[in-house]
């Protein structure tokens, strides 16, 4: 998705933004932009990552599986904060290429296309794996929070 987003939206900066293509001081912002974002991501995935590999395994279980629900530390507070992470890594890429199209329409809708699935897979995946347990976590723990202590949470140094 990403590689043909970005190929899509150099397409599209050519038609219709030739204008940014050569601007410097757009493009350097937009970098620094770009990389502050996917610093922000790959905290939040290594974050929530370490902490699931910790709290969602028990007995010997291949490598990024998980047979026990977790619902302490931030996934009290969002029963998807590693998923929140990596909805921003689309914009993050369209940041650092620089692409008008891709960071205004292409990966916003990859990012509303992440949700879909999460939305549509992942949640029907969890039912089937945890049953009524995560229908109950389903109930008392939103999708995503913007909450600033859950933000918080997710952000912090480990």
């Amino acid at each position: 998705m990403l590689g043909g987003g970005l190929a899509l939206g150099l397409y599209l900066d050519r038609l219709f933004f030739r204008n940014f293509l050569f601007n410097l001081w757009f493009h350097i912002a937009s970098f620094i932009l770009g990389f502050v974002v996917l610093k922000v991501v790959l905290r939040i995935s290594k974050n929530t990552g370490r902490y699931l590999a910790a709290k969602g395994r028990e007995g010997a279980i291949p490598r990024l599986q998980t047979n026990k629900l977790v619902t302490d530390g931030i996934y009290a507070c969002m029963r998807h904060p590693m998923h929140f992470g990596l909805l921003f890594f689309p914009i993050s890429i369209a940041l650092l290429a620089g692409s008008i199209s891709f960071i205004l329409f292409i990966a916003p809708l990859e990012m509303v296309f992440m949700i879909l699935m999460i939305f549509l897979v992942e949640e029907k995946e969890a039912i089937q794996k945890f049953g009524d347990a995560y229908r109950i976590y389903q109930k008392n723990t939103p999708f995503f929070s913007v909450k600033k202590e859950c933000l918080k949470k997710l952000l912090q140094k480990r």
